[in-house]
């Protein structure tokens, strides 16, 4: 970090780390039965410490009574509920992995996460007032003879689909199975066989440059992650952060509820992300630290009433997973009086870098953070043929963005082969970007496997994306930068180009504004998107994948013009 002192907490937290992510829910509940724990917003529901704890107890009993046991995995496809996180904790407390799933998920999707997890139990939504996904789950039941337990969230005994389990019906028992659990210490003896490098959740990578991938993560990683951020960041015990992410999510889960929960701080939860709810939310309840994606950010300041809302009580705002504008960031700084960001992956268990608590926005602008101890950071060259880390560079250098230390996920289930790609034999974990690291932090240059090569040159597309934003900061919103086949150049440059709200911006003066950038990183096409209509995956981030297919479909159209593979 930054600050040496910081470098020293860190180290001295680890030495002082519980084993169990669930360890940290009875460690509050004995210091502080009745301070709380959650605040539901939704149903306007407080939970107390000691009421986390017994919950999280409970489920822990009925899910040993149902003949679950360390190793095994449940997968859940729910929102953001109170009963998720108890069902979460149980799970980390008795050594079952959970692998919470996006909602957006369609039939084939849930069939191929629920393939490679191969879950004995899956809890799922039925008919709610937004949707039934009681159909598609219907289909999925039929390829999935492995889920022993289907049990399906509603409270309505009607609505219960055949082969399945409703809620209320599952937990009828739970306080006598819970009760039972006391006198056969069940529960903490299977808590006694958990050891903090096991498994504990799995989260699907989201699949920005292919298809998603289920990584292993453990407790002792999710709790270093923890204090990077707990230490970085400045969070206090007397904290409330609001967590509107989706379960699915390392910003969720890892970031967000585990941080919080670590450092025994109140957590104010939104069933699914609702711009209007997160801004109620923290003005009714005092919310102080907000973390959030971009484009989520942007929903909040486009509502009409935004200026309404009462945000004094919030101290810090953190934004992560895309590059965004100085004027984003001046934006956030009226927010929130202390703004931060960092790299964040799902196979460091969430934040690896960590900008100053203090910094401003052009300091903000400059990089994305600073490495702690715990996780240090390397600039490698690519991995060796033998498996081995490849050599590392010199400040400066731009090269392959590595990490090292306990908080490295574990791999990819049954994927021995993505894993090996990933982690070398030597325990270094290649993240797939590039970039440079020197005394102002993180410089990021891109993914690895979007580098564009045209005419020989490499071109980092997040360098060129970074520029047509500052050029155009007035009118640009968002821009992905990509390559698509040139028969002169081996490739040729697309850029994306989605407009602010109520402004419009020409190809012509976006292909101006990379004038003063080399030549043969200045793109070839310029493609205007309508505003509102940027392609985002399901974590709200850019979609290079449907990008890329889009960009073949343009290029086709421009070659069958004439304004293609020229040189």
């Amino acid at each position: 970090m930054k600050d040496p002192a910081k470098d020293q907490l860190t180290k001295e937290m680890y030495r002082n780390l519980l084993p169990n992510l669930a360890d940290y829910v009875e460690k509050y509940a004995r210091e502080k039965p009745k301070g709380l724990a959650i605040i539901e917003h939704n149903t306007g529901e407080k939970v107390t410490w000691k009421e986390f704890n017994t919950s999280v107890s409970a489920f822990a009993a009925k899910l040993l009574s149902i003949g679950l046991q360390k190793g095994d995995i449940i997968a859940t496809s729910l929102p953001l509920l109170k009963e998720h996180m108890y069902l979460m904790y149980a799970c980390f407390r008795i050594g079952v992995i959970i692998a919470p799933l996006d909602l957006r998920l369609k039939e084939l999707e849930i069939k191929y996460c629920l393939e490679k997890l191969k879950p004995k139990a899956y809890f799922f939504l039925g008919k709610t007032p937004v949707a039934d996904f009681r159909p598609m789950i219907a289909k999925v039941m039929k390829s999935a003879p492995y889920v022993r337990h289907w049990i399906q969230f509603q409270t309505e005994p009607e609505l219960v689909m055949d082969n399945a389990q409703g809620i209320s019906e599952f937990v009828k028992d739970i306080k006598k199975v819970y009760i039972k659990s006391l006198f056969t210490r069940s529960v903490k003896k299977a808590k006694a066989k958990v050891k903090k490098r096991d498994g504990c959740i799995i989260i699907f990578t989201t699949g920005s440059t292919g298809s998603p991938k289920p990584a292993v993560l453990c407790h002792e990683g999710i709790l270093t992650q923890n204090i990077g951020l707990a230490v970085a960041f400045e969070l206090v015990e007397e904290d409330r952060f609001l967590v509107n992410l989706p379960p699915s999510h390392v910003g969720c889960t890892t970031e967000q509820l585990a941080t919080t929960i670590f450092g025994g701080g109140t957590q104010v939860i939104l069933h699914i992300f609702d711009p209007k709810l997160s801004l109620e939310a923290i003005q009714e309840h005092k919310v102080t630290c907000i973390g959030q994606i971009p484009a989520l950010f942007n929903m909040e300041w486009l509502l009409p009433e935004y200026d309404s809302y009462d945000l004094s009580s919030l101290r810090f705002a953190i934004y992560g997973g895309q590059a965004v504008s100085r004027e984003f960031l001046v934006k956030m700084k009226a927010m929130a009086p202390r703004i931060g960001t960092g790299l964040g992956l799902t196979e460091t268990s969430g934040f690896c870098t960590y900008t100053d608590v203090n910094a401003d926005v052009d300091e903000i602008c400059r990089s994305i953070g600073y490495d702690m101890p715990l996780c240090p950071i390397s600039i490698r060259d690519p991995m060796d043929r033998d498996g081995n880390a490849g050599k590392e560079k010199p400040p400066g250098e731009v090269g392959e963005i590595c990490f090292s230390g306990p908080q490295i996920f574990l791999g990819y289930l049954n994927d021995p082969e993505n894993t090996e790609k990933t982690i070398s034999r030597d325990g270094i974990c290649y993240t797939g970007d590039l970039g440079y690291y020197d005394e102002e932090g993180l410089h990021f240059s891109g993914r690895s496997k979007m580098v564009i090569k045209p005419k020989g040159y490499q071109v980092y597309p997040d360098d060129v994306e970074r520029h047509i934003i500052k050029k155009l900061k007035e009118k640009i919103n968002m821009v992905a930068v990509l390559g698509a086949e040139h028969a002169i150049f081996s490739e040729g440059i697309i850029a994306f180009v989605e407009p602010l709200e109520g402004v419009s911006v020409s190809p012509e003066e976006v292909l101006e504004a990379c004038q003063d950038i080399s030549s043969y990183s200045r793109p070839s096409h310029v493609e205007i998107v309508e505003t509102g209509q940027f392609p985002l995956n399901r974590v709200a981030k850019t979609d290079y994948l449907l990008l890329k297919e889009e960009a073949k479909k343009i290029v086709e159209i421009l070659r069958g013009e004439g304004k293609w593979d020229r040189g």
